[in-house]
């Protein structure tokens, strides 16, 4: 992959391709790269993850692009960088591309951590704006002007190790426009789909050649009365978003879907867990194909060691789910663009886990089971081209591997 051969990612139909051939992704999610990165004592944790990252065959990792006013914070305050947090951020992505690994990059956060919209409310209070709700950052100009110079400044950066503007670079394989959005002050779900609207294409004109996600969780919305059976409650309906709807926007390349039902549904495990896991992921992979006519990419899933009833057999057990859905999609060459674990940590970071950590040198069943399922996919990936279309000679290469646990 080294010069010309590393390749913007794109989408075709329902399919994510490199050089026209499918990229069906097994991933993980490790967000706090950059800050990690900014401090010498940490660097070394970045470069641990993607390497044992890579030795499972992971190939995306999903990161966090912003800190929002907060410790070692990037933006210290509206369009004020920390230059040697940007540095950090530049040195993830020239780190990802050394261990082939292409990077999803969220712009800002639903949530408080890392500051999110709730930073930027408290920077247009500073500013003297008269500001009620942190759901005002989708709908009030000046924050939305604030979004919007992060993204401009984010995008057009110039990575100080590669010389690569950020917008030039195919080690990013796309932008999520914000980690997990909710607008609960209107649950009609018109406020955020104006924002989606007006972001995914002011993204796509500073930046036509990524892919750019919402970074939705993929609860069913008023557009779907026909879908909200599948939400995990009836809440889920009322935080004003929409599945169908927002994946429906001019500039929105595939949709994102998170998996919870630990906190969704019930914190102790059980098997409605599973099924729920299940029909949930079914019924977003239906949806893509039949209505949206783009990849889902399920970016976030797993499950907490606090839960009660958690043991790691369950935990293999939702893996092992989770990744058996893809495949049934993967093998008919549909919708399901992959998976991103919820979150892949290196020995040593015990303290930053929040229950979801895997730790792959100590969990060696469960990273068994990520690296099967990594070379089912690179196997597909590199066996069926575009050109044939699934009715090859091949098929019954794949359907021995996809199902043949001894490989």
């Amino acid at each position: 992959m080294e010069g010309d051969a590393w390749q913007m990612v794109q989408k075709k139909g329902n399919q994510f391709v490199v050089n026209d051939q499918p990229f069906y992704v097994n991933g993980f999610n490790t967000y706090w790269l950059m800050v990690f990165a900014a401090d010498e004592s940490t660097r070394g944790k970045v470069s641990e993850v993607f390497q044992q990252a890579s030795a499972v065959g992971l190939t995306v990792c999903r990161t966090w692009a912003f800190n929002d006013g907060q410790w070692r914070a990037l933006q210290k305050s509206p369009s004020v960088y920390d230059e040697d947090v940007f540095k950090a951020l530049d040195f993830v992505v020239s780190e990802a591309k050394k261990y082939k690994i292409r990077l999803i990059l969220s712009l800002t956060n639903n949530w408080e951590a890392y500051g999110g919209k709730t930073q930027y409310v408290k920077w247009g209070k500073a500013a003297g704006l008269n500001l009620t709700s942190d759901d005002e950052f989708f709908s009030h100009p000046t924050l939305k002007s604030y979004y919007k110079a992060h993204v401009k400044t984010v995008l057009n950066r110039v990575n100080t190790f590669t010389n690569i503007t950020y917008k030039e670079d195919p080690s990013i394989f796309a932008w999520e426009l914000m980690n997990e959005p909710r607008c609960t002050l209107d649950p009609s779900g018109d406020t955020l789909q104006a924002w989606i609207e007006e972001m995914a294409v002011y993204v796509k004109s500073i930046d036509p050649k990524h892919l750019v996600e919402i970074g939705l969780e993929g609860f069913y919305g008023l557009s779907t009365p026909n879908r909200v059976q599948y939400n995990p409650n009836t809440y889920a309906q009322q935080v004003g978003t929409d599945f169908i709807r927002n994946h429906l926007i001019l500039g929105i390349d595939f949709a994102s879907v998170h998996i919870y039902p630990d906190s969704w549904i019930a914190k102790s495990i059980s098997d409605v867990h599973l099924q729920f896991t299940k029909s949930w992921m079914e019924s977003h992979i239906e949806d893509a194909e039949k209505y949206l006519g783009m990849p889902v990419l399920f970016a976030e899933f797993g499950v907490s060691a606090n839960d009660p009833g958690y043991n790691s057999s369950y935990r293999d057990t939702l893996f092992s789910m989770v990744y058996k859905t893809l495949l049934n999609s993967t093998k008919k060459g549909g919708g399901g663009g992959g998976s991103l674990l919820w979150q892949l940590f290196p020995e040593g970071t015990d303290y930053m886990d929040d229950g979801y950590a895997v730790v792959l040198s100590k969990s060696p069943s469960t990273s068994n089971i990520i690296s099967l399922h990594s070379t089912r996919l690179a196997i597909f990936n590199s066996v069926c081209s575009w050109k044939c279309h699934w009715g090859c000679k091949k098929k019954h290469v794949l359907d021995t591997f996809m199902y043949h646990d001894d490989l």
